[in-house]
């Protein structure tokens, strides 16, 4: 299904953020402390695709999201957009990757300025980019209320006018206002009753299809990924643990963090239903991360080498990759089985 050559390519990127110094560590010559949002994510999206993005919070998912946009600047490593790095971009190559790489915020309530109209929010990404006259845009604003599934008289009244999902249409309408090729949806629906996070999600599947869309999603909700997505990243303290194709890493995860994260995932058949502890210990701190593999203080699996030596995404037969150093995890000798429905 995808090209060799990604639309996006992530290649080493790192971003910490770093605490105000404080006067003690200034007098002791200390560096300023720092969180590890991530540490050197690699992945590529491919064009026409959906790739999930999973993990706990505080893994770096919307991290990531934002450095793909460009919201955020990695402090190593590079973003690349059909091969040319996001950070060497000037002027109107810069406009013309904010055009084409669009991003759908998680808070429909505060991601909608509250005192412009919808025409107004939808119209200024037409003007700013330029993409029809003058004279063409209050008939372009009614098509895309339309592709989104709003009324037209919508475009008179203010974002406080409608409900959460609707905001939610509005912000997707307003990225597609400038026909961009990609799209980067950051917890979508994770602010929306449950009953309109289906409505949501079928309308961006059927958007995709219709404009030939790539979209990143970024999520927490694993039986909302498998349904949406082509290919699914599973995160841990800022580091990529697994990239498989959807269906291959719910049936046969390659890295014990899947698995873990697949365990804990809540059952509403209560005949699937498991007691068992997904992972035991507690989260290491992004701001002092352990040397060696991140999970290694809660893997069941865990042996010496995983405590110094840090696993790099290796593939694991299926399309998959795992960044871990059993290189057999999921094989005969550790079955690993995720076949009822999740």
């Amino acid at each position: 299904m995808s090209p060799q050559i990604p639309i996006i390519s992530v290649d080493g990127v790192t971003k910490r953020f770093a605490f105000p110094h404080s006067l003690a560590r200034r007098l002791s010559g200390k560096p300023p402390l720092a969180v590890h949002a991530l540490n050197d994510v690699n992945l590529q999206v491919y064009r026409g695709e959906t790739l999930g993005i999973v993990g706990e919070s505080g893994c770096g998912k919307s991290t990531l999201a934002r450095c793909m946009v460009r919201l955020l600047d990695p402090d190593g490593g590079a973003v690349r957009f059909e091969g040319r790095d996001i950070a060497e971009l000037k002027s109107s190559e810069r406009r013309g990757f904010n055009r084409r790489v669009q991003m759908i915020f998680q808070d429909p309530y505060s991601s909608l300025n509250p005192r412009m109209t919808v025409s107004q929010i939808i119209g200024e990404a037409l003007s700013v980019h330029k993409m029809r006259p003058k004279e063409q845009i209050a008939a372009r604003i009614t098509e895309l209320l339309e592709l989104v599934r709003l009324p037209g008289d919508a475009a008179a009244r203010y974002p406080h006018e409608f409900s959460g999902g609707q905001r939610q249409r509005i912000g997707i309408a307003r990225a597609l206002a400038v026909e961009p090729d990609v799209i980067v949806a950051d917890e979508l629906v994770s602010a929306l009753d449950v009953s309109v996070q289906a409505q949501v999600v079928n309308l961006l599947l059927q958007l995709q299809e219709q404009l030939r869309l790539t979209v990143v999603f970024v999520a927490h909700d694993l039986r909302l990924v498998r349904h949406i997505s082509h290919r699914v990243a599973v995160m841990y303290l800022g580091q990529v643990m697994e990239i498989s194709p959807s269906e291959a890493l719910f049936t046969s995860p390659r890295h014990p963090y899947s698995k873990a994260l697949l365990d804990a995932a809540p059952e509403l058949d209560p005949a699937y239903r498991n007691r068992n502890v997904a992972t035991r210990g507690e989260l290491p701190s992004p701001v002092d991360l352990p040397p060696g593999c991140p999970f290694a203080g809660r893997c069941p699996y865990v042996f010496d080498r995983c405590r110094t030596e840090r696993p790099l995404l290796t593939p694991r037969g299926n399309a998959q990759f795992a960044a871990c150093h059993l290189t057999s995890f999921g094989a005969e000798d550790q079955p690993v089985t995720h076949e009822r429905p999740l």
